[in-house]
């Protein structure tokens, strides 16, 4: 996936807007360099002057491992996948850190345990939208995470068939447009044709991904993932 600097530079306006990350930060570097999630860490980190906590591989296995380098390090913001965050012991995270959960759904039992006392919000995009292309408000009580709505610079659209804008509460297939999309898939100029497509709510030229998400928009102006297309 070819993804753009404006992307990068997108995606860190939403981390010194949506997230209100300080310098004073210290952003732990979960992710493996093979995941997307590994560029939201180290850019969030270097680009909004926060620092970057790295450590050894068997130092950051989901569980007790991981608590102790979180408590070691004083890491104050980090990623996770939920199914990292279901193994972790009940005192890992100390109270004011912000956690993001994405790559999965997240259950709403984990959100009743981690939110309480500290900022949980949920974040979802692919990587054809520069890691991410929506963030809830903070979370907190026993529910099901919403996707949220757009973040910095980006622009989604749930719609039909004929790529038209569903109403709220029923479904559609999302797609996602903005300064955060990619130019496309290096060297596969067809498969770039097939999935990014002509944007027709956007200014002239512009193109819009075609996720295979299916959402729908609630009755608040959030958005509510349900499932994929192939499923």
């Amino acid at each position: 996936v070819v993804v753009s600097h404006l992307g990068i530079a997108a995606l860190i306006a939403q981390q010194r807007e949506g997230l209100a990350l300080r310098p004073q930060e210290r952003v732990l570097l979960f992710a493996s360099p093979s995941f997307d999630a590994s560029v939201w860490e180290l850019a969030t980190a270097l680009l909004t002057g926060a620092s970057a906590v790295t450590a050894d591989p068997d130092e950051l296995l989901p569980g007790p491992a991981l608590a102790r380098t979180v408590a070691r390090h004083g890491v104050t913001a980090l990623l996770l996948p939920p199914s990292s965050l279901a193994v972790l012991p009940e005192d890992a995270l100390p109270h004011g850190v912000t956690l993001v959960v994405g790559g999965e759904a997240c259950p709403p039992d984990l959100v009743a345990r981690w939110s309480a006392g500290r900022r949980m919000v949920n974040a979802y995009g692919p990587t054809e939208a520069t890691v991410i292309a929506t963030m809830s408000r903070p979370l907190s009580g026993r529910t099901a995470p919403p996707m949220g709505g757009p973040v910095v610079g980006a622009r989604v659209h749930v719609l039909d068939g004929s790529l038209r804008p569903t109403p709220v509460g029923v479904a559609g297939e999302l797609y996602l447009a903005g300064q955060g999309l990619a130019r496309g898939y290096l060297r596969r100029s067809g498969l770039t044709a097939e999935r990014f497509v002509a944007d027709p709510f956007g200014p002239p030229g512009a193109r819009m991904y075609r996720s295979g998400d299916v959402a729908r928009r609630t009755a608040d102006g959030g958005l509510e993932y349900l499932g994929r297309v192939d499923e």
